[in-house]
């Protein structure tokens, strides 16, 4: 699966030298090209690649056959030469006719952004169902990329008898064999997504409300969440450290219980691949009843990154919408989202005071650092109040000697009073819709 040693004489392995090309484009990505080619450096690190040069090109007209013009083409095989760089990584996608151009003329392995991304997600799914994703978009990404393998690809397999015909190529055989393999994973992939909704179902009659967590790669996702649960979840500076889903209960003011869910972090120009393999794994967001997306307001690109985000929702489905009557979200069929605006305490004075006074003027944002677990007990109220918004006073009539039933109103929302008459218990509570359908399904 690996996009690295897949032939012996490759020699390829974490430790090795790879230079960074980034192809510019006007209109192509609102990020300066030096957050970019950070960014592209970030993610083979990741892999623990040893980036020794990174370069920006400036295209006018996009070249069909190395996307490069050809001047730009010897500047990066120059660049790699001196680096001794063994791979190039093309911080855009390519397709098969370029990538094989590129290491004919530059004498070094090329990936682009699509191949490496998938190399880090290969090295890091931990889970069976983590691996399953992995492969499948895999299999689609080199299913286009047969055309750039050598000549055994091109010998056919014999028919049977005189009159089988010519077969099939070694090509058309291997085509075969990927779409039969993306068949089947396709096939554990939907029960995944089955059983996924069956959890889902469960969690909707149980009492408990779920929040998900969202952001854009190396946001401190992870690091909120432990800091939440005390779980230990791997958090580190490195972009996609959690790939898997995690979910655990934690406690809010005024509620009983909810579950945090963690979810793997997205990133720009997010492969296709990855967006339909990750589909399952991302529908955890959508049963959630209130979305956090956390941002890092530290980072120059955070209003960028925050679009990728929405964008990648959108995609899957799941567009988020703000807390009705609260903050400038965009519209959308999903849960109510809030903004977690994280590590200012990496921000200077002067840019902390203004991100503050921002946040202060809007009722759908907190501001906190998750790793000092600065304002974490701010953003604990907040989610609280916004899973109580909209929450109603109802009467309802509850047999008395159902004490589960009397427990969890106490237990989930404001009873205001209580009154016996005959063999049941008249209560009236405060109870938001969604409370209200819980508790009809116990």
């Amino acid at each position: 699966m690996s996009v690295f040693n897949r032939d012996e004489d490759d020699g390829l392995s974490r430790g090795a030298r790879a230079l960074v090309a980034l192809p510019e484009r006007s209109g192509d990505n609102p990020r300066s090209a030096e957050a970019r080619l950070d960014e592209a450096a970030g993610l083979a690190a990741a892999i623990g690649v040893d980036v020794v040069d990174k370069l920006a090109f400036r295209l006018r007209d996009p070249k069909p056959a190395t996307l490069f013009g050809s001047g730009q083409v010897d500047q990066i095989a120059l660049a790699a030469r001196q680096g001794e760089a063994e791979l190039i990584i093309v911080d855009a996608a390519l397709t098969p006719i370029q990538q094989r151009n590129l290491e004919k003329a530059t004498e070094a392995k090329v990936i682009d952004r699509t191949g490496l991304i998938l190399e880090i997600f290969g090295e890091r799914a931990a889970t069976a169902e983590g691996r399953l994703q992995v492969e499948l978009a895999h299999l689609d990404y080199q299913a286009g990329r047969l055309v750039r393998s050598w000549t055994h690809l091109e010998r056919q397999r014999g028919g049977f008898g005189f009159l089988g015909g010519p077969g099939e190529t070694q090509i058309e055989a291997d085509r075969r064999l990927i779409r039969d393999r993306m068949a089947k994973l396709r096939r554990e992939l939907e029960q995944v997504r089955r059983t996924r909704g069956l959890h889902r179902a469960r969690r909707q009659r149980a009492p408990w409300p779920v929040i998900a967590l969202v952001g854009y790669t190396n946001a401190g996702k992870s690091t909120l969440f432990n800091r939440m649960t005390g779980a230990k979840v791997m958090a580190e500076d490195l972009l996609f450290a959690t790939l898997d889903p995690t979910m655990r209960q934690i406690s809010l003011p005024g509620l009983d219980k909810a579950i945090l869910s963690d979810t793997v972090g997205f990133v720009s120009d997010l492969p296709t691949q990855l967006v339909a393999a990750f589909r399952a794994t991302l529908e955890e967001v959508t049963g959630a009843d209130i979305i956090l997306h956390v941002r890092d307001i530290s980072h120059p690109d955070s209003d960028a990154q925050a679009g990728d985000v929405l964008a990648v929702l959108g995609e899957i489905g799941v567009g988020p919408r703000a807390p009705e009557g609260h903050g400038s979200g965009e519209a959308g069929e999903g849960a109510p989202i809030l903004e977690v605006w994280n590590k200012i305490d990496m921000l200077d004075p002067e840019a902390r005071a203004a991100t503050e006074a921002e946040a202060a003027r809007r009722d759908d944002v907190a501001p906190l650092s998750a790793l000092t677990g600065e304002g974490v007990e701010e953003l604990r109220r907040l989610v609280s109040d916004r899973l109580s918004t909209g929450n109603r006073v109802r009467t309802l009539s509850v047999p008395i000697a159902d004490g589960a039933a009397l427990a969890w109103l106490h237990a989930n929302g404001e009873v205001i009073g209580q009154e016996v008459e005959g063999d049941a218990m008249i209560v009236e509570v405060r109870l938001s819709d969604k409370d209200l359908a819980r508790f009809e399904a116990r």
